[in-house]
């Protein structure tokens, strides 16, 4: 039985929680969210099983252990692990979705012949509109589920040399969504028997824009490309702006509320958003990036080619460029940061990212957007 977490940890995170066993729970992924989901789950008494895609994943995972140190510190027993979707999905009703988002498709796709109605799908890490795209390619099928959520990843973590899972902390704090309000109302207990801190957004809009990595990873990534693409190591978030660059993440911080605005939401300011996630000083922006705990061993990539650029952009910058264009507002940055990563990757963004239409919106003018999302 693994020990959980410990007493300081608990006081600090976890207040009040009181476990409420359920049905086994499936994790669909092998990278660092998932064993830090699997390890934060097993920790609270649940039935774990990972549901992953690689022949390689499967011979790491034989002993169906995953061994956490930081925020949890012990050897956490899965129940299965396995590549069989159909076996996987016939015995746990509530399934995490723990990969890039930029798979969902791929991973709707695959999921869609097993799915019930008793099953329960939960988007971990969603970006912006990840329910809409994940329920198209459903609704294309014809495939039958109970509910669709999407939340933020909440775990900093990273997957270590010896296969072990650093976890450096867990957000206090997030929001989360189905595709309208009524529907967020109606399945919100799925989610907050696993996670009860956690709050229902005003929509899917609210839920895409609360977001520190969709405005922090892209701006870093391409402030410092030289330097990452040298491989000039630096802590990512504490070294990655200065106080007079830091005002480039302000300007698109105010993008972010723009859009939210126009979609009959809002957003609150990021400094509050890291003092809501961690605890930090939420006196300006600047700050709180450098006074947040679990940032500070958190180093920069080894390569351009990143999901903090190819997932943050395709699968919330574009979104929020396509919502931004219908409502009428002018976002230069994000179009900006847009064009650079097109330019950076030799890919169109614009087009091969969460596209309308791909989110099932195509055909609606902005106004039956708005109406749709705010039912």
């Amino acid at each position: 039985m693994a020990k959980g977490i410990d007493a300081d940890v608990a006081l600090n995170n976890m207040t009040n929680f009181k476990v409420k066993l359920s049905p086994e729970a499936l994790i669909l992924g092998s990278g660092n969210s998932a064993y830090a989901l699997s390890c934060y789950l097993i920790a609270q008494g649940f039935e774990v099983s990972l549901l992953v895609r690689s022949q390689a994943k499967l011979n790491e995972l034989a002993n169906l252990t995953i061994v956490a140190n930081g925020l949890l510190n012990d050897s956490y027993k899965l129940k299965t692990v396995t590549a069989d979707t159909c076996l996987a999905l016939k015995t746990a009703k509530t399934i995490f979705i723990t990969t890039i988002t930029t798979a969902y498709p791929e991973i709707a796709a695959k999921l869609s012949p097993f799915l019930t109605p008793e099953h329960n799908i939960i988007l971990f890490s969603s970006k912006f509109g990840g329910v809409l795209e994940f329920a198209k390619v459903l609704a294309n099928v014809q495939a039958q589920y109970s509910s669709l959520l999407e939340t933020d990843a909440l775990f900093p973590c990273r997957i270590q040399g010896d296969g072990s899972i650093n976890i450096k902390g867990i957000k206090n704090w997030t929001l989360f969504s189905a595709i309208n309000p009524s529907q967020t109302v109606q399945d919100k207990d799925i989610l907050l028997n696993y996670f009860p801190k956690l709050a229902p957004a005003q929509n899917i809009v609210q839920r895409g824009l609360t977001d520190f990595g969709a405005l922090a990873h892209p701006l870093i990534m391409l402030l410092n490309m030289n330097k990452i693409d040298k491989n000039l190591n630096f802590s990512f978030y504490k070294e990655g702006f200065t106080e007079k660059t830091i005002v480039l993440m302000e300007a698109l911080e105010q993008e972010f509320m723009s859009i939210g605005r126009a979609y009959g939401t809002s957003i609150i300011p990021m400094s509050q958003l890291l003092n809501r996630y961690y605890g930090c000083d939420a006196s300006s922006l600047y700050k709180a990036i450098q006074s947040v705990r679990q940032y500070e061993a958190i180093q920069s990539p080894q390569t351009l080619n990143h999901r903090f650029i190819e997932e943050d952009v395709a699968s919330s910058l574009v979104p929020m460029y396509h919502f931004a264009k219908l409502a009428g507002i002018k976002i230069p940055l994000i179009k900006s940061l847009i064009s650079l990563a097109s330019i950076l990757y030799g890919i169109d963004f614009k087009n091969t990212g969460r596209s309308l239409d791909r989110l099932g919106l195509a055909s609606l003018s902005y106004e039956e957007i708005y109406q749709r999302l705010n039912e």
